[in-house]
Order: structure tokens, then sequence, then C-alpha cells
């Protein structure tokens, strides 16, 4: 079916529906000051990302190709751009968290006027001007999605320095999105990942190719020569990185690489991110996540590691972190779902081979950041349905803790 037939054209308009309105869904449980916290530099108010995202489509979608749009609130174009430098000067991003206005019902406002210019932009636009369309409103609806998942995990960095212990949702309400297991769990019986995927290596081919939605980092595909590996068949445990606290490996420097080491003794680390000794004076630790406080599940991913963190447990593990290609290469093989964590992987986020930016203002994307970030693979139990696929490579500096980012185990092949 051509883009341009009237039945692409509802099946994008019903996409683009649904994806906003999951926003919205997301959103449901916070207070208007909930909305407004903006609890460390690298996170943003819930607001912000609901305008943000607006603004993608006001500015790449809608300014360049529906005749006539009128623009919500010209200020909005210095308030809500992100990092965009073709794109003019913006509010400072640490400074996100002061703007008490625009209002949440403005903005509210301000989508409402965008989803409904977009509207009639899919029912009104020729043949020619929606192909252009497109493929903007598809990075648009992707980029979204991100920021869904930035939402939740920005707003329990601020849920976390609480000391009420909000609870987002209750767990009987959050299903698979927020908590339902929809990768694989250990056993007890199965410490540092025992079960393990053997792979022969070889010239194999890394990247997306083909139909089907990628960010322009995930390209061009090429290939790469792999020495014969193994990675472990699930994620580290809790129970398993619980085993290296205890046995001190967050007070043994020779576990961690010096960035790490110094980070642990600048930091005062002594467990993941949003662990606490219990509060009732026992022994053992109680975990934070948008449910509240909560024991810890110890067969569950051990999450909201830092890049050092996750390096550090495979070290002690007699093990080391999978590169990027061998991650694809292996779970291509297995698997094309998400888990309940990313995954770190040994590889720093640089550009493919041939990697050409999107065309245009996208441009600036992703490729600027292609330095001082290590790439996470797989997805977690926050990603939006919808979003991931095996070729996906998410990227944060080595000390982010604040993400719901795990490891798993890989090891030379004997």
């Amino acid at each position: 079916m051509s883009v341009a037939e009237p039945g692409c054209r509802r099946t994008w308009q019903d996409r683009f529906a649904a994806v906003r309105a999951h926003s919205r869904w997301l959103t449901q449980p916070l207070s208007v000051e909930d909305h407004q916290l903006q609890s460390m530099p690298d996170a943003s108010p819930a607001k912000w990302h609901l305008a943000h995202t607006t603004w993608f489509f006001e500015t790449l979608v809608l300014r360049p190709h529906a005749p006539g749009y009128q623009v919500f609130d010209p200020t909005y174009a210095y308030l809500f751009n992100s990092y965009y430098e073709a794109l003019g000067p913006r509010h400072p991003r640490p400074q996100r968290g002061v703007l008490s206005r625009p209002s949440l019902d403005e903005v509210w406002a301000y989508r409402t006027h965008v989803d409904e210019a977009v509207a009639r932009l899919a029912r009104d636009a020729d043949a020619d001007t929606w192909a252009q369309v497109v493929g903007t409103l598809e990075l648009g609806l992707h980029h979204e999605q991100q920021h869904q998942e930035l939402i939740l995990t920005d707003i329990l960095h601020a849920f976390s320095l609480n000391p009420l212990g909000p609870v987002y949702r209750p767990a009987q309400e959050a299903g698979v999105l927020l908590g339902a297991s929809h990768g694989a769990r250990g056993g007890v019986d199965e410490p540092n990942g025992a079960a393990w995927l053997r792979l022969g290596g070889g010239l194999t081919h890394i990247g997306h190719e083909g139909e089907g939605f990628a960010f322009d980092n995930e390209q061009p595909r090429h290939a790469v020569w792999l020495r014969p590996f193994e990675l472990a068949a699930r994620p580290v445990t809790v129970r398993e990185h619980l085993a290296f606290i205890e046995e001190g490996g967050y007070r043994d420097a020779r576990w961690w690489l010096s960035d790490g080491w110094a980070c642990v003794q600048a930091q005062g680390w002594e467990a993941p991110g949003y662990w606490r000794a219990a509060s009732d004076g026992g022994e053992g630790w109680q975990v934070f996540g948008l449910h509240g406080w909560q024991a810890l599940d110890l067969d569950a991913p051990v999450s909201h590691l830092s890049f050092y963190e996750a390096d550090a447990h495979a070290r002690w593990a007699g093990a080391r972190l999978p590169t990027e290609f061998e991650w694809e290469a292996a779970l291509n093989t297995v698997s094309s779902g998400s888990g309940q964590v990313w995954e770190w992987t040994a590889s720093p986020y640089t550009a493919y081979p041939g990697f050409q930016p999107t065309p245009g203002a996208a441009a600036e994307y992703n490729g600027k950041f292609m330095v001082n970030q290590i790439v996470l693979r797989g997805g977690s139990r926050l990603s939006p349905p919808g979003h991931l696929r095996p070729t996906y490579r998410n990227f944060f500096p080595p000390a982010t803790r604040w993400q719901c980012a795990g490891l798993r185990l890989a090891r030379d092949a004997s």
C-alpha cells in the first residue's frame, strides 16, 4: 500500500494517536506538582517531556509541511528545544524545573493544538507532501517513546529523594509495563549465569537492514569479525549481585576500572542505585521503585547499575561484558524481545563504518553524542511497547545509575 493511500494514512493517524495517548496514560498518576519536578540536571520534568515531544512535531513536521499552520506560542521554540543548535537557542537544561509557566493546562492545550494539526495534515496533504512527512513523523513517534521511558526514570529519581517514598502506581495496576517479567528470570541453582549460549564467531553482519524503522545510529549494516564466545542466557540477578556486595566487591579496588573506583570513593557507592539498608533495623536491603519501597526480589535482574559496577561485577565473576556486536549476534539468534533491564556492553558509542546522519535538523539526533558514552542493548521493563528491536543502540555515560540498566556476562570460548 502506498503511503499516500487513505488506508495507509489512517494507519499513521492511529499510530500517532496511540503513542500520544500513552504519554497521557503515563502521566495520569502525577499531580501538578509532580509534573514540575527536576531532581538533577540529567533529568527533566514530566511537563517538559510532554511539551518537548510536542515541539518536535510542531517544528519538524508542521512548520515545514502544513500550509498556514499557526504556532501555538512562539516562545515555546526557546523553552522546549532540547539540543538542536540548528534550530536556535534554548532554555538551559539544568533549569527546566524552574519553568512553572506555562502551566500544565497550557501544555496540554499545546498538545491538543498540535495533535489536531497533524490530523489535518494527514487528511489534506497531497501525495508528495505526505511522502516527505512520513519519515519525520515516524522519527517523532519513536522520539516520543524514548521520552516516555524517560518520564518514568526521571520521576523515579525524583520520588526516590522524597522521604515519604511516593508510589507512582501500585504494582497491581501497573501490569507488564512496570514490573511483570517479560524476560528470563534467574534461578537459585544458576550462580553467575551458569547457562551459556555458545557462538562460534566468524564473520557476521551487524546493524539494521531492510524494512521497518531504525535510528540512523543503527546503520549501515556492516561486517564484523567475532572470535568464538559464550554469552549468559539471562542477565545477572539481584541474588548474584548481592553476593558481589557481601564478598566486599564495593571495597576491593582490584575489580574496578580506575575511573570506576574513583566514583565508588567519591560517591560512597555500596550497592546499586535506589538500594538502602532495611528501614526496620533488620539485616538486608530494600529497593525503591515505581511501586515504592520493596524487599529485594532476589531472582529478578539487578538494575540501576553504572557501567563501572557492571564491569566490576563481571570481572569478579571471572567473566567480562559482551561487546555490542557479540550481544547483537547472540540475541538475534535467540530472541528479538526486550528484557527487564538495559544491558551494559563493553563497547564505546561510536559511528558504524559509513554512518550518515539523518538529513536536516534531525542530523543532531544521535551523531554528535558519539563520544564518552557506552552502548547498552536490549530494553527494559520501562521501555514502551513496540519501540525496540535487536539492533537498537542505547547509550549513556559510564557513571549513569538512574536508568534501568544491568548486565549480562560473556566470556571467551575455550
